[in-house]
């Protein structure tokens, strides 16, 4: 009777290494499950970034790079889910390859981002809070020339327009609008201080926000001071200061969403090499397992 019981709790010793080696495989599997969840979580704020790209400056266009690397991150992450949950090698392998693609475009959409907002800022200027604009500092770049073609210009002037984007400066103080010293005392961003009042060297004399008068004597020789309108529809959306004003809020806007990104390659990369030696580890636990069934299967004659 002794005996019968200590045979039910005696475990052979291959299948106790074939336990061992499920376990193992078990936990590595749990630890990529893992993994891939947190990229998937790590996707929301790629494709996050993207959206809100399209929310800014009115270069829609612009988003849907970063939106695609997200929608991929979330896809691989998703499959690399299901072959760890069902032990898919094919699945794995795929996730492998696919994630390190998805990492190289967004290492890719960073340093582009990057160059293509290398060139231009603000011009300061004497006895103002805001600098202004101007298009000759940005140019050469691909973004300008992109900014600047007259087909995406129309566009991005129209959505300007649309969108409003001066009406905010209005600001009333005791119902008046707000005398000139206050409002030079304003940190404007680069759409307002390039679109909605024209160049400080034109000038103009201030009556309010989105309204100026050409002050005493000749006005400055930049072209855009001929552009510039009191017709509210019209304002200075037609200059090169417009332009820059554009390119300048863009750099800002892909200056913080790659900041974003960055954070997020970093983890990715991390998530990437822990989940790569994960899957390593348990192909070496089945070539284990593989060749000790193998040598068992030998006849003895073999050894």
């Amino acid at each position: 009777m002794l005996t019968h019981i200590i045979g039910i709790f005696y475990i052979p010793n291959s299948q106790n290494k074939l336990i061992k080696k499920k376990l193992k495989m078990g936990k590595s599997n749990n630890l990529i499950g893992f993994l891939n969840f947190l990229s998937l979580i790590l996707s929301i704020p790629i494709i996050g970034g993207g959206v809100w790209l399209s929310t800014t400056d009115c270069m829609k266009f612009l988003q849907w790079p970063l939106i695609l690397i997200g929608l991929t991150v979330m896809a691989v992450s998703l499959a690399g889910i299901a072959g760890a949950c069902y032990r898919n090698a094919f699945l794995m392998y795929a996730y492998l390859w696919a994630m390190f693609f998805a990492i190289a475009a967004l290492v890719f959409f960073i340093i582009f981002a990057y160059s293509a907002t290398e060139k231009g800022s603000g011009r300061p200027v004497m006895n103002r809070a805001y600098p202004d604009y101007s298009l000759q500092d940005y140019s050469g770049s691909w973004l300008a020339d992109r900014v600047s073609s007259p087909a995406h210009w129309a566009k991005i002037s129209d959505c300007l327009r649309a969108s409003h984007a001066c009406r905010s400066l209005h600001r009333n103080v005791g119902g008046v609008p707000e005398l000139a010293d206050r409002f030079y005392r304003r940190k404007l961003t680069p759409i307002q201080s390039g679109c909605c009042k024209p160049p400080t060297s034109c000038g103009y004399t201030y009556m309010n926000e989105t309204f100026w008068i050409p002050g005493e004597g000749q006005t400055g020789t930049d072209p855009d001071c001929a552009q510039w309108s009191n017709e509210q529809h019209q304002l200075c959306y037609s200059c090169s200061s417009c332009k820059a004003g554009v390119l300048g809020s863009l750099k800002k806007s892909w200056r913080r969403a790659s900041v974003i990104n960055i954070v997020v390659l970093v983890i990715l990369v991390l998530v990437y090499i822990v989940a790569l030696a994960a899957i390593r580890h348990n192909q070496q636990l089945d070539d284990a397992h593989g060749e000790t069934r193998m040598q068992k299967a030998r006849p003895s004659w073999l050894f």
